[in-house]
């Protein structure tokens, strides 16, 4: 018998064929600016829909305050008493605007202005009760209106708007700060708002 000069070669096994991507996959990818647009709308319908709640807290005291008026409010409110320049500051207005605005809700008996005691040459803004009432009933009706829409959503939905909600501010370079919310900066009340309708 003659030895086979060739060695035996065992049969080299078929490659694996990739597997064919699932038809949902591609649209789990993100879409770029398409995607970039969907967020952008749905953020301006959400948008629209805080600041109708915002417009009928205010109209329950419309009879009271204007707009700017209650935004100035709602600033003392939260960080309590403070001088005028700062007040300015916060408000993005200049002082004789904010001024104007301080004068209205004195004679309203909303607010007042004393003296710091720290320094006689300062003069300090300050809520009157009467002004804090206002702050708080217009707060109120905001957070009923608002946890009403919320109460609508499932647990899964509720988490994943917190997650949301957060980045989109935290993107926008306003990270949350503990007890500083809407309250302070009421909805849909720009800057401009305030500078343009003069108080």
């Amino acid at each position: 018998m003659v030895d086979d000069p060739q060695p035996h070669r065992q049969p080299r096994p078929h490659p694996e064929p990739h597997p064919e991507p699932h038809p949902e996959s591609h649209a789990r990818e993100p879409r770029g600016p398409a995607d970039v647009d969907a967020v952008t709308h749905a953020v301006l319908t959400a948008s629209r829909l805080l600041v109708k709640v915002s417009a009928r807290s205010l109209a329950t005291v419309a009879e009271a305050v204007t707009l700017p008026q209650f935004r100035l409010l709602a600033v003392l409110a939260a960080h309590g008493d403070a001088k005028l320049v700062d007040i300015a500051e916060r408000l993005g207005v200049n002082p004789s605007t904010a001024m104007r605005m301080l004068d209205r809700l004195i004679v309203a008996g909303l607010a007042t202005r004393q003296s710091n005691p720290c320094n006689r040459r300062e003069t300090m803004l300050r809520l009157t009760p009467e002004g804090r009432t206002l702050v708080d009933r217009v707060t109120a009706v905001r957070h009923r209106e608002i946890s009403a829409i919320v109460e609508r959503l499932t647990p899964e939905q509720r988490t994943a708007l917190v997650g949301a909600l957060t980045a989109f501010t935290e993107a926008g370079g306003v990270p949350a700060v503990p007890g500083e919310d809407m309250e302070t900066y009421p909805l849909g009340w720009s800057d401009t708002t305030v500078r343009h309708s003069g108080g």
